[in-house]
């Protein structure tokens, strides 16, 4: 009997959930739901005589990425009514364009094409991660429905763009298996690597920190193991605070990097600047594009509430708080607030559970319905909305 939404995790199978043979199904749907939806893209791409590649491998800020990966950081680019003030790309992190440079360097590939592999292959492994995390939590069935749900929401295109999001949630999924698992230094190198790959990454070095912390608390486990936790917590936080620490350098303070953000129009501010986007939509009007935002946010907003009624691992749950909070309570481009949720594939946990309990009609339904929504909705985002994602 598949377990309620209420239910508490099952016990960890006696095979390894992490087995690529065991996740393999759920794979093929999650590939197959996102070739779908690139394929949907491309079609109305080449009618309206615009290139599928460009658009997913060199739109927005995948523009950055490829120009830091070809010739490094220090490349600015005018803002708009400023001719002396540049946008700096030091506010973006090292890892996916030093990847991107590698593959490129040790292939025929171009910088564009390097970062879309590396984009694909980023999302298969974290697809892959996420169905790991949901067999060991819950079984097979949950895990399949979590990794298709991650490959049909509404901004799932990103998964297949020269973005952080795919390599990030990559990162996050497999460290927070770790987690789970007891692999105390496996969590930290990752939570390392997460915290390089883009901002919202240290949610991962805090899930690990924190979770170090009860483990040490509560006394841990044999004694002699003790300081593979201690490593963890130590390790884990060095990337974010590493390249934060190194921003500061070229910009000639310990806030430099905080200030780079304020120049691209970001810091925190406790999400008032999202209830005056929306106090916006109320009053005025605005791209369609732009009302999806506050409605997929509220969504999101309610997965989270039944997250943590559910009382998921704690790896989970402050991983989750965390990215949600990073996500909605900074002041910057309100429509990018979906995408920086995407990593925050536990939210989807509540969804799948219920899903696990319905009929198969039903599940089929469901599920097609949002895959049509994704794609036509990824494919308006990438090739019609005028603004960046």
């Amino acid at each position: 009997m598949p377990p309620t939404a209420t239910a508490a995790p099952v016990a960890t199978p006696r095979k390894d959930p992490g087995s690529l043979r065991r996740a393999a199904p759920a794979l093929a749907l999650y590939a197959a739901t996102r070739l779908a939806g690139m394929v949907c893209m491309a079609a109305w791409a080449w009618w309206i005589g615009k290139h599928p590649r460009t658009l997913l491998g060199f739109s927005w800020d995948g523009m950055w990425y490829t120009g830091i990966a070809r010739y490094g950081y220090g490349v600015g680019f005018p803002v708009a009514g400023g001719p002396h003030q540049t946008f700096s790309d030091l506010a973006f992190f090292p890892l996916l364009p030093g990847l991107v440079r590698a593959v490129a360097t040790i292939t025929p590939l171009g910088a564009v094409s390097a970062g879309l592999l590396v984009a694909w292959v980023a999302a298969g492994v974290a697809a892959w991660g996420i169905y790991a995390i949901g067999e060991l939590l819950y079984g097979r069935r949950v895990a399949t429905l979590l990794v298709v749900l991650w490959g049909v929401l509404p901004h799932a295109i990103v998964q297949s763009m020269v973005y952080t999001e795919p390599l990030m949630t990559a990162l996050a999924a497999w460290s927070l298996y770790a987690l789970l698992t007891h692999r105390w230094l496996w969590a930290g190198a990752l939570a390392l690597l997460a915290g390089v790959s883009r901002p919202s990454g240290v949610a991962v070095p805090a899930a690990v920190c924190v979770c170090a912390a009860v483990e040490l608390w509560r006394g841990g486990r044999a004694g002699r193991r003790r300081w593979r936790v201690w490593t963890a917590a130590a390790v884990a936080p060095l990337g974010w605070l590493g390249y934060v620490a190194w921003v500061g350098v070229q910009r000639g303070g310990p806030l430099g990097y905080f200030k780079v953000q304020e120049e691209w129009g970001s810091h925190f501010d406790f999400g008032i600047g999202a209830l005056r986007y929306v106090r916006h939509l109320l009053i005025g009007q605005d791209l369609l594009a732009a009302y999806m935002v506050p409605v997929i946010v509220a969504a999101a907003l309610v997965c989270l509430a039944l997250l943590v009624l559910d009382r998921p691992p704690l790896a989970l749950l402050v991983y989750t708080l965390a990215l949600t909070v990073i996500a909605l309570g900074g002041d910057g481009y309100f429509p990018s607030k979906p995408r920086f949720l995407l990593p925050a594939f536990p939210l989807l946990l509540p969804a799948a559970l219920a899903m696990a309990r319905a009929r198969r009609r039903t599940v089929l339904v469901t599920v097609g319905a949002l895959a049509g929504l994704s794609w036509c909705y990824g494919t308006y985002l990438l090739t019609v909305a005028p603004i960046p994602m």
